[in-house]
């Protein structure tokens, strides 16, 4: 007989990333959420492909091993690491800025003797780029049940290249690292119950 519970089986089929600058000022998520609203202080990256969102715990270990045994006795912890992937689709202010880097001022010229913008924006792609830390949130739901994942301190490690085509729409490709926080990477909260279910 089958020893496993279909139902205990999830699927992410909704969610939402959210952003928030770091600071003494953020106080970070204690609960799942409702599935639709920010958390206090973050704003929606909005639509993401439909490759959705890949989160990736690991360790890195180094095995010590001994004369008297030919498996290794201990492992040790060389580095933790906590990571999330997306690829974001709207070319917002909010977006293009984490993706670049960079954010965006009001292009002006001089009329007259007064600075007037001209209606166009502009981003400076820097070649000593200033790394920009930020804070993270993930959503998801299946079935009525809440999901969310907090990285504290987060910063961009790797960005996608940007293909410009007639008939696909622009992808921002992210990489996302967490930073150690106080001996933490991050947290998950669930409205499941984790309790004394199996």
């Amino acid at each position: 007989m089958p020893s496993g519970n279909a139902d205990k089986i999830r699927f992410a089929p909704d969610g939402m990333l959210y952003i928030a600058p770091t600071g003494t000022g953020l106080t970070l998520p204690t609960d799942a959420g409702d599935g639709a609203t920010a958390p206090t202080g973050y704003k929606a990256l909005g639509y993401v492909s439909e490759n959705g969102v890949t989160l990736t715990p690991s360790i890195t270990t180094t095995p010590l091993p001994a004369w008297q045994s030919a498996a290794p006795v201990l492992y040790n912890v060389d580095s933790a690491s906590f990571q999330l992937q997306a690829t974001l689709l709207e070319a917002s202010k909010l977006v293009t800025e984490t993706f670049f880097g960079a954010e965006w001022v009001a292009v002006e010229e001089d009329v007259a003797g007064t600075p007037t913008p001209t209606g166009e924006y502009r981003l400076d792609l820097s070649s000593v780029p200033e790394l920009k830390e930020f804070s993270l949130v993930c959503d998801w739901t299946h079935k009525g049940h809440l999901w969310r994942a907090v990285i504290n301190r987060a910063m961009v490690a790797e960005r996608g290249a940007i293909t410009l085509q007639r008939t696909q729409a622009q992808q921002f490709e992210l990489t996302i690292d967490a930073m150690d926080s106080s001996g933490a990477l991050g947290y998950i909260l669930t409205s499941e119950n984790m309790g004394t279910t199996p």
